[in-house]
């Protein structure tokens, strides 16, 4: 009865400081300038991160949309991803442009005692200081410490012990792309992830996820193409980390290798030779919209897509 009764008053002060439901941002939008007009190769990016996404399940689990892409794309299937390969330090890597030695997030949870704020500039908060609109879905808890304030127009995360699946986050991204054109907007599945660390990557359970996810980038390119108009708007697809058996975090090739995925305007179709680290994605974002912050980071644009 104590034990139980811990457990109730523990989840009573969480939701008392709104731990449990979920985060919504919207930022003032009378803080925000009138962004460059065509300034750059594109003037809406869309970052899809498919969270725990091995290359070779595309493939193995006839993943439509996702080889449609490659086709279509630039693409290669032997990216790499930070140390450890865990999702929240390597999103915030893809996000900042940087090595977890420079953002200090090494931590994967938000109950985590190490956690603190992140203080390193997100591509989110560069991009809005230009006056750009920025948008990110996640669909995992511990994506609050990247809703730094300021740096987004609207963010969505959901509460602590809730992940949502990918018809959920797609859904609300439909209905968000509906009534706004973002110039970046950032969506993270992790249904993937989830099935791999309760059946097993590769695992057929896995393949499902692969599927779901597959079918909302569909229903994304849909929904952009309304929003943004036909061939108006960039699209790249990654993922944070793979995974082998059920887990990930090593820098076993499994947990290390990543896909990355250029798609639509600008892009020039192909495999890509030079070699894409998570850090780049970030870097390439800003070069898309010709925004020159990045010169200090890790990451580099990948040139060779476009």
């Amino acid at each position: 009865m104590r034990i139980k009764a811990a457990a109730l008053l523990s989840i009573a002060i969480l939701m008392s400081a709104g731990c449990i439901r979920p985060r919504y941002v919207r930022s003032d939008p009378v803080l925000r300038a009138t962004a460059p007009q065509a300034a750059g190769l594109s003037e809406h990016v869309i970052v899809v991160s498919v969270d725990g996404l091995r290359p070779d399940a595309i493939a193995a689990f006839e993943a439509t949309t996702l080889k449609k892409l490659i086709r279509e794309g630039s693409y290669t299937l032997s990216a790499t991803t930070i140390l450890p390969s865990k999702t929240l330090p390597s999103h915030t890597s893809m996000l900042t442009g940087q090595l977890p030695g420079v953002h200090g997030v090494s931590w994967n949870t938000n109950m985590s005692l190490n956690r603190r704020p992140i203080t390193t500039p997100t591509v989110f908060g560069v991009l809005r200081s230009k006056g750009y609109v920025t948008a990110a879905f996640f669909s995992k808890s511990k994506f609050t410490s990247l809703q730094q304030p300021g740096t987004l127009d609207y963010s969505q995360a959901p509460g602590f012990f809730t992940q949502w699946p990918a018809n959920r986050t797609v859904r609300d991204v439909e209905r968000y792309l509906a009534a706004e054109r973002p110039h970046l907007l950032f969506v993270h599945f992790g249904d993937p992830d989830n099935a791999g660390h309760h059946f097993g990557w590769m695992s057929p359970q896995y393949g499902e996820a692969v599927h779901a996810v597959d079918f909302a980038i569909t229903r994304i390119l849909a929904s952009a193409e309304r929003s943004f108009g036909p061939g108006n708007f960039t699209l790249i697809v990654t993922a944070d980390h793979g995974g082998h058996k059920r887990n990930h975090g090593s820098d076993d090739p499994r947990d290390m290798t990543i896909p990355w995925i250029a798609w639509g305007r600008a892009v020039k179709p192909g495999q890509l030779s030079q070699s894409v680290k998570t850090m780049d994605t970030a870097a390439t974002v800003l070069w898309l919209f010709r925004v020159g912050d990045a010169g200090n980071w890790a990451g580099q644009p990948v040139v060779g897509a476009f």
